[in-house]
């Protein structure tokens, strides 16, 4: 078996190798999505007096599909119209995601869509709106509260690793495009600022969510379930490739959320 290909070939892209299981995924034992509709399994509905609907379904979010994939605890910490801002305002205290119970070794954030990227006016910001001494001092700014969710979990759950997720590309809609290109580079900003904190980079490396792509994986405005699970067939490939390219990163992971960990040369 060349295992070293398998780990290290340098020529291999992110998305290259679907997996089916979860793969190196499966490493960690519980993991936390934080995101919107589309972590959120939400289903759009469309009555005939035309009254349109909206659904979170949990079970058909990509995180339980990961969940089963992989074998894992899944927590859907996400909910439809979610935005970095709402999360720490309210909604995170009112469904008691900050709760040192539900700590979890990895968390998957995909945030941005509602901020500021499909037209809401949050104003976006820099990591110079992050205090690393005290996250309750971060501007208010998409940039500071994404990163106060990140600061706040890394002190519930210290050694957890951290996934950002770029929002996908449109391909046809240059205003989408234009925000999408400033969220991307704004998740590499904060994986460079943070230590255990990765990029999941759809926007370059997944499908484009073009008009074909919508006819076969949207109902309306959102995914359906071919959608989601497909979803979860990306990023837990992606995350699978991350591990496989960094695995001494993780070497520990199975430490986390316990009192020990091994120190040696």
């Amino acid at each position: 078996m060349d295992l070293d290909h398998m780990l290290n070939d340098p020529n291999e892209k992110p998305l290259d190798r679907l997996v089916t299981d979860g793969g190196f995924c499966g490493i960690f034992r519980t993991i936390g999505c934080i995101g919107d509709s589309l972590s959120s399994g939400e289903l759009e509905s469309l009555d005939e007096n035309g009254v349109m609907g909206w659904h979170d379904i949990y079970d058909i979010s990509w995180g339980q599909y990961i969940a089963r994939m992989a074998g894992c605890k899944v927590y859907n910490f996400s909910a439809g119209g979610m935005s970095a801002r709402w999360y720490l305002d309210s909604f995170a205290e009112s469904r008691d995601m900050w709760n040192p119970d539900k700590a979890c070794q990895a968390y998957i954030i995909a945030l941005g869509v509602n901020d500021f990227v499909s037209g809401a006016d949050t104003p976006v910001g820099s990591v110079d709106d992050i205090c690393r001494e005290d996250y309750t001092q971060n501007k208010d700014t998409f940039v500071g509260n994404f990163a106060k969710i990140m600061q706040r979990y890394m002190e519930i759950q210290p050694g957890a690793r951290f996934f950002l997720v770029t929002v996908p590309s449109y391909g046809d809609n240059g205003g989408w495009e234009k925000n999408a290109t400033v969220h991307q580079q704004l998740m590499y900003d904060l994986a460079e600022y943070f230590d255990n904190t990765y990029v999941v980079d759809l926007k370059k490396y997944g499908p484009v969510y073009d008009g074909e792509f919508r006819k076969k994986f949207f109902v309306g405005g959102h995914m359906n379930t071919a959608g989601y699970l497909l979803s979860a067939k990306l990023i837990s490939s992606y995350i699978d490739y991350i591990v496989r390219h960094n695995l001494e990163d993780f070497s520990q992971i199975g430490f986390v959320g316990t009192p020990y960990k091994y120190v040696g040369e």
